[in-house]
């Protein structure tokens, strides 16, 4: 199975024709073609902005941008030069090798370390391996981040920023109910800074969503009416949640109505800090599915009949 490198691009291509596209600016997926036991071939399962730059300009307005070292505006006091989300998702990474190429998948992995550029706002030793690995049904990021430094500690927060490719007014994520969550869509730092414990069996985002769990469960199951996508993540302990609604309209490269198009379901490690030790590796992983626990749409049975039951009570909470 073919590892294809362009200037600017690398494609895994899967003999049962998935495929996977990754900028080496930000090491950004920004396509994930596959099929499920129910779809005739491949489709794309992710969202990227029509107005997104691509060039290398700016992180890219979708797909799957890797967050490193501190998630939304910095609190760190190592973190105080960066910018939000931090400079992983907005640096060249390098190709370094093709880790797996055979019958069961393709894989590749980029590094990145730092540069003069990166050591000017984070002057810490550090080094950054991105293990993207596409299979027929699956897609696996893992980022690797090792502190090579003799004797400080490299303190950090890490995140996935998944934009799934599904209708935003139809869409569910399961297996959040009784986790704590903070709102960032409240108005003041005070209810921002308060935990909520949600109740819902069903996670929605009809309206202005930017929730952030702590302590999830690390499965989760993202389903639609005609489709479903499961994501698995190691070691990424928190998960946020994702969509601005017609808040969409102020931001510059998002395209119209885009905010419909797309949920983002995104784990990381981002309440805290990871506390690395010189010397020590950390890996977070997480693996996106189009067939749910080995059995296809086994979630989506469940929210065909709930969406049937709030039919019939459209007051009944979901």
């Amino acid at each position: 199975m073919p590892v294809l490198q362009e200037k600017d691009r690398v494609t895994l291509q899967h003999t049962a024709g998935a495929s996977a596209d990754i900028l080496l600016y930000g090491a950004t997926v920004i396509s994930w073609k596959s099929s499920s036991n129910v779809d005739k071939g491949p489709e794309e399962r992710l969202f990227v902005s029509s107005k997104a730059a691509i060039d290398g300009s700016k992180p890219v307005r979708g797909g799957i941008p890797v967050v490193f070292p501190c998630f939304g505006a910095p609190t760190h006091p190592d973190h105080s030069k960066l910018s939000q989300h931090g400079f992983a998702r907005s640096e060249v990474w390098v190709l370094d090798s093709v880790v797996m190429d055979n019958e069961a998948g393709v894989s590749v992995k980029l590094v990145l370390e730092p540069t003069p550029r990166i050591t000017s706002v984070f002057p810490k030793a550090f080094r950054l391996a991105y293990v993207v690995t596409l299979a027929e049904h699956q897609l696996s990021t893992d980022l690797h981040v090792e502190n090579t430094s003799g004797t400080d500690v490299l303190e950090f927060q890490a995140l996935l920023h998944n934009y799934i490719r599904t209708p935003s007014s139809d869409v569910r994520i399961s297996s959040l109910k009784g986790i704590k969550y903070y709102d960032k869509t409240e108005k003041t730092d005070e209810l921002r800074s308060t935990p909520k414990a949600e109740t819902r069996t069903f996670v929605d985002v009809q309206s202005f969503t930017d929730f952030v769990y702590e302590d999830a469960p690390g499965k989760y199951e993202i389903t639609w009416p005609t489709g479903a996508i499961s994501l698995r993540a190691v070691h990424f302990k928190d998960v946020v949640v994702w969509n601005p609604q017609e808040e969409g309209r102020k931001i510059a490269d998002m395209e119209e109505g885009g905010w419909e198009k797309y949920v983002c379901v995104e784990p990381g490690f981002v309440r805290g800090f990871v506390k690395l030790e010189p010397g020590k590796k950390w890996i977070g992983q997480q693996v996106l599915s189009t067939i749910l626990d080995g059995k296809p749409f086994k979630w989506l049975k469940r929210f065909y009949i709930h969406c049937q039951t709030l039919k019939r009570s459209p007051a009944r909470e979901v």
